[in-house]
């Protein structure tokens, strides 16, 4: 393919992608298809001769759309949003054609010093402390991570790390071995399982902290895991709290958690992988209060700020913890800026060596919406949350399972669990809109979630018609 046909092609794929997002509505939300359907439709292996492009295009309608789960669709409730916009989609080509892998400032300066920016950008939109910030000589900063589970083990490791250092030069006969097996992390049992996840591969224990009514980790619940931990000879050093936990969108208690931390000494790493995008609202920023006390802060535009994925912004109070921990420089990466100290090597800031110029579709998404229209998309899904709870608020046979804060809303049947997979089975299995479950407590719960962005108030009411007649389905048959 020469620039000639790419042009044209070119012309034709930005035509397909329109023609998908413009109709997405009248697709099945969900697929029909069985797992290991796509093997049986393509060859057993690559073409000797090329194909051409219209036969490629012709084989995503008939291959791979057939399996597509349509995250885009309005009638999509499922998980969480997942963000995607046009300016962004045209930043992502743009990316795609510079093609840079921006490990280094030497490795191309603007794909460095543009991710720097627009981390202050964002960090200012959400009122973070000055701390944060890289600004022109800080000691923090932000990162493009590709996910808020990259960037809690990234705060792990380099918790892991600073503690490990700082008690070695107290006592310098302490072998790493020796603390490793008694370094103890929490987090709250309502936690994401990347937080799990991270302490596996972190090698350190995890320990969950019971959460309160409304599922916040509370200070005193934490404060005695640890005094019962440090009575047992084991080191704390690292906690992450939740800001819009999956299950049913909780937060738990900043203000008590983070003094908690910082008396003792303890790394505190704040998730906020979904809600993060709402404290861009003076409505929503309270419910970032005490971000003071932490040492880490994450969350995901990719989730709710109409950036694509993969784009997980996160920010360090001191970068030197988080660079000191992975800091390895071959004679093949230095270059001769690099200890100017006015700019910043990514690589030492992530796991992989590789990456991609993240921050043009930032760029691109901020300054095509503006802050005010990021805003407005952000309280248009929270008021279609709040529409759905009315409508269940209206109907004696349904319960709401916790607070409806922003655009998670988590119900189900009055009766058994058995009783509400059944239903969420019978939604799902008509796959006119998709939803997924949580437990709470114990109870198998609905979760509806406002993720597309071009959901309206009428495919809300439309997806409440469709639940209420098919609970209405399943209570008549369960009388039979």
């Amino acid at each position: 393919m020469n620039s000639r046909e790419f042009r044209r092609r070119g012309k034709e794929m930005v035509d397909f992608v329109a023609d998908y997002l413009e109709g997405i509505e009248g697709r099945q939300v969900y697929p029909d298809v069985q797992p290991g359907y796509l093997r049986a439709l393509v060859p057993t292996s690559a073409p000797e001769e090329p194909d051409t492009f219209e036969d490629i295009i012709n084989d995503v309608e008939k291959i791979i759309m057939p399996g597509v789960t349509h995250w885009h669709s309005p009638y999509f409730f499922a998980y969480f949003p997942t963000a995607s916009s046009y300016p962004a989609m045209l930043a992502d080509m743009l990316c795609g054609a510079i093609g840079c892998i921006g490990f280094s400032w030497a490795a191309s300066p603007a794909c460095t010093e543009l991710e720097t920016v627009m981390m202050d950008w964002l960090g200012k939109m959400l009122k973070l402390p000055e701390a944060f910030l890289a600004g022109e000589a800080g000691q923090g900063g932000g990162v493009i991570q590709g996910s808020a589970s990259e960037a809690t083990l990234m705060a792990l490791l380099a918790a892991r790390t600073k503690v490990t250092r700082r008690l070695q030069a107290a006592s310098p006969g302490l072998t790493q071995g020796a603390i490793m097996e008694k370094l103890v992390a929490y987090s709250s049992d309502q936690a994401h399982s990347s937080v799990e996840r991270a302490g596996l591969i972190g090698g350190v224990k995890l320990k969950a902290i019971p959460s309160d009514e409304k599922f916040a980790m509370r200070g005193s619940a934490l404060q005695e895991a640890l005094e019962r931990d440090k009575a047992e000879g084991l080191i704390p050093f690292f906690v992450v709290a939740t800001l819009g936990t999956t299950s049913c969108c909780s937060f738990d208690n900043l203000l008590e958690v983070g003094p908690v931390c910082n008396k003792e000494n303890m790394w505190l790493h704040i998730d906020a992988a979904y809600a993060g995008s709402s404290f861009i609202c003076p409505e929503f920023r309270h419910l970032l209060n005490g971000v003071e006390f932490a040492d880490s802060f994450n969350f995901n535009p990719h989730k709710w700020l109409l950036v694509n994925f993969d784009c997980s912004a996160m920010w360090v109070k001191n970068r030197t913890d988080l660079i000191g921990a992975f800091k390895l420089d071959p004679l093949y990466l230095k270059h001769s800026h690099q200890d100017s100290g006015l700019i910043t090597d990514y690589r030492h800031w992530q796991l992989p060596l590789g990456r991609r110029f993240r921050s043009l579709k930032m760029w691109f998404v901020f300054r095509m919406y503006g802050v005010k229209g990021l805003q407005a998309y952000i309280r248009k899904h929270v008021q279609l949350a709040h529409e759905f709870e009315r409508l269940l608020h209206q109907d004696p046979r349904f319960e709401i399972c916790a607070e409806v804060t922003l655009g998670l809303v988590c119900f189900r049947l009055k009766g058994s669990n058995k009783l509400n997979e059944a239903l969420l089975e019978r939604i799902n299995s008509t796959k006119k809109i998709h939803l997924v479950p949580c437990h709470l407590r114990g109870n198998f719960v609905l979760r509806f979630a406002i993720c597309s962005r071009t959901v309206e108030s009428a495919h809300v009411r439309l997806a409440w018609d469709h639940i209420s007649q098919l609970a209405s389905d399943l209570l008549d048959a369960e009388k039979e």
